[in-house]
């Protein structure tokens, strides 16, 4: 940083934190407010009287009645929010939840005189939905951390004097300050001060973003070092902060496969079960003669195996800590069914300008014919120098100063060729091929790859200086770890010259690369290539999101890289990069894939484990106790499960 800037002590940010609170949606409705300490702790002691009591009724000798007495109060103590919430739900027409199985299992066992069974089957029921939500809390709460990005205030020079306000109340063209330790509340341009942004909460990068007037200011940051004066560009709901909290929050909305998969097969499941509890129970006492209690029994102990919490619960979870584990790296996944179908990715496809290239041209050669470099570049410089093309200012900027334009004059820009100047009374042209053929020039055929751009001065060639676009650092990293994920093609569509796109193709280990191709030509090969890939399959485009959108809405997903701080890139994507690492991609994918390992994890053990000890239930193998411990430790291991995703997600290199 430059010595002129203003260098501070780091300071505390003080602001209260923003917590994201999700309710908890397990297809039941929990006992309310388990995720708030004070009542966690309210449920803990009804547990523990409830334990108490039954331990006394089942040891301490006693008449009966004073037993039955204590079960019930031993029931009471953690069954009657059940019961309520089950009358509840029997009220809004959804009687077969969890809730109304627990209370027709336990009301079950007491009315058969199974009164120790009746409150164990409750009490064991309450651990589990204790340590569940536990398990979702903490799981919510770690990507609750990602929402310490929302900034809580800003203070804004309004009348000569210093306001803080809420985000939310300060308009574009005000001015804010944000001083050292404070995140930056709103994006805008810095007009005052130089510092070090801290960018890790929207890339996952740890290196600080020097930054000085004229430089962008993204909302989420968190400047390290010395006072800033930003102006605003952006209002609140539009900043680049207000777009990520919004895109993670909505992520659950797009569902996975396996969400869509549960969901009807609860629709379907649940019923099915209760039929065949009610056939268990009534058929062998009346057509085989069959104990009742016992085959009631057996229907109560089905019927509390069948719920299939484990699912409802661990699936939708994982995917929401995988989401929440990616955003942390950088990655912001839109939903799980493109998380999902990430993980199939079959056919990796890049644009190139701004995704495999800086989208920054830069002189690469310079062949002088009188060997002198220098002078050749100052004569092409100064012709260039009143253009803004690109190409100008990369000359400019290799020539290292600017050019003295007192002694620039008669400057003509000749469309499709180049540019035509008076430069110290000498007459230049610079340009392409025709702008040569046009001078009546000899000149060089270049077989470089890149823009080449010839120089004469009066009449004579002077030489040629090639400008190519650097290929951003990482690329050939990416395109190796992609086919080390076994993806089965890479492909580059570009609209430049072939010689520049094979050139660039080559050097990163592109399998295929595609030239000349306007807009709809991309369309087209992406649609060719759609055809080919596998049947479960899944073809990637890969763009800066800006030119792209059409083709990344095609592409099966659609991933903007660098797009850190672009409205177009995060509406067109389905997946976003907030950096200009391509490396992103391939650790997107693993995330994906490890993700999809885990709820296929949580799915064949939770439906093994209720097939095995259902089956034991029918067959009076299983008491019903043992079936409530199997369900909510089927369940309880399963959540524990999903919250390895984040885990795993972070892990990611």
């Amino acid at each position: 940083m430059s010595k002129h800037c203003e260098h501070c002590h780091h300071e505390e940010d003080h602001g209260h934190e923003h917590h994201y609170d999700h309710e908890h949606h397990h297809g039941h409705d929990h006992e309310h407010g388990h995720g708030e300490e004070g009542e966690r702790k309210t449920m803990l002691i009804r547990i523990g009287v409830s334990a108490a009591l039954l331990l006394i009724g089942l040891l301490a000798p006693m008449a009966q009645g004073l037993k039955i007495t204590l079960f019930i109060l031993s029931w009471l103590a953690v069954g009657y929010s059940v019961a309520i919430e089950a009358v509840k739900s029997i009220l809004h027409g959804e009687a077969l939840d969890e809730m109304f199985l627990m209370t027709v299992a336990s009301v079950g066992a007491f009315c058969l005189g199974d009164y120790a069974e009746g409150v164990a089957v409750m009490l064991l029921y309450q651990i589990g939905e204790f340590f569940q939500d536990y398990a979702v809390d903490q799981s919510r709460d770690s990507i609750a951390e990602l929402m310490d990005i929302r900034p809580d205030s800003a203070n804004v020079e309004r009348d000569g004097r210093m306001e803080t306000i809420l985000p939310n109340y300060v308009q574009v063209g005000e001015v804010i300050v944000v001083k050292p330790g404070e995140k930056v509340p709103l994006d805008g341009e810095i007009i005052e001060g130089c510092s070090a942004l801290n960018t890790v909460a929207l890339t996952g990068e740890s290196v600080p973003r020097e930054v000085k007037p004229g430089d962008q200011a993204l909302s989420g940051c968190v400047n390290t070092q010395g006072l800033l004066r930003v102006r605003v560009t952006h209002a609140y709901e539009d900043s680049t902060v207000a777009r990520i909290l919004e895109l993670v929050e909505h992520a659950g909305e797009n569902k996975s496969q396996a969400d869509r998969f549960i969901t009807r097969f609860a629709r379907v499941y649940t019923p099915v079960v209760v039929g065949l509890a009610v056939l268990a129970a009534l058929v062998p006492p009346l057509l085989f003669g069959g104990d009742w209690n016992e085959w009631i029994t057996s229907a109560l102990t089905f019927l509390v195996i069948s719920c299939p919490c484990a699912l409802v619960i661990s699936v939708p979870l994982t995917f929401f800590s995988g989401i929440g584990g990616a955003s942390r790296r950088g990655i912001l996944v839109k939903g799980a069914g493109y998380l999902e179908t990430l993980a199939q990715t079959d056919i990796a496809v890049f644009d190139k300008t701004g995704t495999l290239t800086q989208g920054k041209f830069a002189v690469a050669e310079i062949h002088a014919v009188n060997g002198d470099e220098q002078k050749l570049l100052a004569l092409a410089a100064a012709a260039e120098a009143f253009s803004t093309h690109p190409i100008a200012q990369s000359l400019i900027e290799a020539l290292g100063t600017e050019p003295d334009k007192e002694v620039i004059s008669q400057v003509e820009e000749i469309s499709g060729h180049g540019v035509q100047a008076r430069v110290n009374g000498v007459r230049v042209a610079v340009g392409n091929d025709k702008m040569m053929l046009l001078e009546g020039v000899r000149y060089e055929k270049a077989q470089a790859s890149g823009t080449v751009v010839h120089a004469a001065a009066d009449g004579k060639y002077m030489g040629y200086i090639v400008i190519s676009d650097e290929i951003k650092p990482g690329v050939k990293e990416a395109v190796q770890a992609l086919r080390g994920l076994g993806v089965k093609k890479t492909v580059m569509l570009t609209g430049d010259r072939e010689r520049t796109a094979e050139a660039v193709g080559r050097e990163v280990g592109m399998d295929e690369i595609y030239a000349d191709l306007l807009p709809d030509g991309k369309m087209e090969k992406v649609e060719d290539l759609l055809r080919e890939k596998g049947e479960k399959g899944a073809l990637v485009f890969v763009g800066d999101g800006i030119n792209d959108a059409p083709v990344l809405a095609r592409a099966d997903i659609g991933v903007a890289m660098g797009a850190l701080g672009s409205d177009a890139a995060i509406e067109a994507a389905d997946v976003v990069l907030m950096d200009d690492d391509p490396r992103k991609l391939p650790t997107a994918i693993r995330i994906a894939r490890k993700t999809r390992v885990i709820v296929r994890q949580n799915v064949v053990f939770s439906l093994a484990v209720k097939i095995l000890v259902m089956l034991l239930g029918v067959l009076h193998l299983a008491p019903l106790w043992a079936a409530v411990f199997a369900d909510v430790g089927v369940c309880f291991i399963a959540i524990l499960n999903a919250m390895r995703a984040m885990k795993a997600a972070e892990k990611e290199k």
